[in-house]
């Protein structure tokens, strides 16, 4: 074999190597993510969660658990929040870390809860989503991975964004 053969055969290898530590679509295997809260007006480290499939099952619906930790998601206009108008904060259902404000949300006709805006950028993570034949990008929750839905660029103004998350992804605290 050439030597460039061998350097593109490593170079595959590596690429193709599943992340080791147990969080898959994490940002480069971190064991803390910087989380921001409203309350305190801080961005703290926070270490990521990390259960088994089975600890996720004990705390969640079947829906909830087919959702935010295998990626489903629930029909259009069936979600708790999609019609939803109270003041407050959305927070992540699996771990309680805020993700949108109420003021982002707004009626994208879509059937689920859309927002133009997270509570901070840091508080959710974005992968590229190639299932299902189609280029969509996937928001997770950065603290413990959960699905929540996916981003695209449909939005209104100031952001052009629609996050467009699944209700039983989310819990909500009133304001």
């Amino acid at each position: 074999m050439s030597i460039i053969t061998l350097l593109m055969l490593a170079a595959f290898s590596i690429a193709c190597t599943p992340p080791t530590n147990g969080q898959t679509g994490s940002k480069s295997g971190a064991k803390t993510v910087t989380i921001y809260s409203t309350a305190t007006r801080k961005a703290t480290p926070m270490n990521r969660i990390q259960k088994t499939d089975d600890e996720w099952r004990k705390e969640l619906s079947d829906e909830e658990y087919r959702i935010a930790r295998k990626k489903g998601t629930e029909r259009a206009f069936t979600g708790k929040y999609w019609d939803h108008h109270d003041e407050g904060i959305y927070l992540c259902r699996c771990c309680g870390t805020e993700l949108f404000p109420s003021g982002t949300k707004y009626e994208s006709g879509s059937g689920w809860p859309s927002f133009y805006d997270p509570v901070a950028k840091t508080n959710v993570e974005l992968h590229e989503d190639n299932s299902l034949m189609m280029e969509r990008t996937e928001v997770l929750c950065a603290r413990c991975g959960a699905h929540l839905g996916h981003v695209f660029d449909d939005g209104p103004k100031p952001t052009g964004l629609r996050y467009c998350i699944n209700s039983a992804s989310l819990d909500f605290k009133k304001k």
